[in-house]
């Protein structure tokens, strides 16, 4: 499908809202308006055509890991829950701290196709806290965000000095902010359900700890910070008052922060164990509101596969992580009291500025624009089967959950990869 018009739906983007038909041309949108026509349609009745999404967050586990996901059955996953580009997480094995395995896991998504995949880079070599990454190699092959997410980078010396060498780079230093001494052997969030249980518990403080340091450290050094996975009341806080003093500091929350709580855990369901851990109920109200005031900018799904008989072990031996590609619109459509273009800026145009795609992913929807657009009905409801979703992993919490919001078609660089609601490839 060289040219075609999507019919009938409201376009939603960062211009307004309104009723239009989009062409598509040679990959980009060449005309947008009432009444247009085409050889060849796709239909969006009763839906909304809006930029498509982009991912801060995901971890594909290739190379080294292909047992739990690959980059073709991720980027797959992706197309179906709407995305056009997805960050890929470096924590692989080799880790993405060189240009040439950065440079493979970049062939791999071109070669799936489904969706663009940035890879990110390490903070670290090996993400193991002691040295620092090329930055200025990795930044000067294509990647724009780095992070040794999974790990906090546990020595501030080291961090000041990384966010000073990133000052002229242009690039984004995501932080996963644990204290790690503060949670050795912790299986859930630290609080009245772990004491119950007798879980040893991994408190609030060990992410505050590091949200505020980084804080800090961008207040000295004038470095771009963004914070992975923002789980507490105090680390929302804390960046709102960042913002407030205009450092330059982002933040996303993943769905699960926002609609599971720490009381899942009752049912030593390994499946429910992600770093960091679900919280209470006040740390969701938070995390809510910071969506809705701004002091979150993106939501990012950490979509975390793992095989079965890996999160079938004890609490204390499963990895932490669950899926997020496939129910993050919907989760966000059913659970955040916000409006259509929040919720659209949430999932595509913040996170594509923050990602550093901006200029071809988060919209707005005009011509000339490089043609990634997501078609979604917001009403339809759907209930989620493990067994149907297409990562190549089943860990989801939200096995049985009714949800509404379907993602129809997804388009790519101006071709459809998802059509009625099927991967075409």
């Amino acid at each position: 499908m060289d040219e075609f018009v999507i019919k009938g739906g409201t376009v939603i983007d960062g211009s307004g809202e309104r009723i239009a038909d989009v062409t598509v041309s040679a990959g980009r949108i060449s005309a947008i308006g009432p009444n247009l026509s085409g050889s060849q349609v796709i239909d969006a009745s009763g839906c909304v055509v809006s930029p498509g999404f982009v991912d801060l967050h995901v971890h594909l586990r290739q190379p080294g890991r292909e047992e739990a996901e690959t980059v073709e059955t991720g980027s797959r996953a992706a197309a179906l829950g709407g995305f056009t580009a997805i960050v890929a997480m470096p924590n692989t094995e080799p880790a993405q701290d060189s240009v040439a395995v950065v440079e493979q896991v970049r062939r791999w998504g071109q070669d799936a196709g489904l969706c663009e995949v940035l890879p990110s880079g390490c903070l670290t070599i090996g993400r193991a806290g002691e040295r620092m990454a090329p930055l200025g190699e990795l930044a000067a092959a294509g990647v724009h965000l780095f992070t040794d997410d999974g790990n906090g980078v546990q020595d501030p010396l080291l961090m000041r000095r990384i966010m000073e060498y990133s000052l002229d780079l242009d690039i984004v230093l995501a932080q996963h902010c644990e204290v790690s001494r503060l949670t050795t052997g912790a299986v859930m969030h630290e609080g009245c359900c772990s004491s119950h249980l007798g879980l040893p518990g991994w408190p609030s403080i060990a992410e505050e700890l590091m949200v505020h340091r980084d804080i800090e450290l961008s207040r000295l050094t004038g470095a771009r910070v963004h914070f992975l996975h923002l789980s507490t009341v105090r680390s929302v806080d804390l960046v709102r008052a960042a913002k407030a003093d205009g450092l330059r500091v982002t933040a996303e929350a993943a769905p699960h922060h926002f609609t599971l709580s720490d009381e899942m855990l009752r049912t030593f369901d390994a499946t429910y164990k992600v770093n960091p851990p679900l919280r209470t109920a006040e740390d969701i109200a938070a995390i809510k509101a910071g969506l809705r005031d701004g002091t979150i900018d993106a939501i990012a799904t950490d979509h975390a596969p793992h095989p079965a008989h890996q999160k079938e072990q004890a609490l204390d031996a499963a990895p932490p992580g669950m899926l997020g590609l496939q129910t993050a619109l919907s989760l966000s459509l059913g659970e955040l009291d916000l409006d259509l273009p929040q919720i659209i800026a949430l999932l595509s145009t913040r996170p594509a500025a923050i990602a550093g795609v901006a200029d071809r992913h988060g919209g707005p929807l005009a011509p000339g624009r490089a043609a990634n657009i997501t078609v979604f009905d917001p009403h339809a409801s759907w209930t989620v089967e493990p067994d149907r979703l297409a990562s190549k992993s089943r860990n989801t919490p939200y096995a049985g959950r009714a949800v509404r919001g379907v993602v129809r078609h997804t388009v790519l660089n101006g071709v459809p990869v998802v059509r009625d609601g099927e991967a075409l490839r």
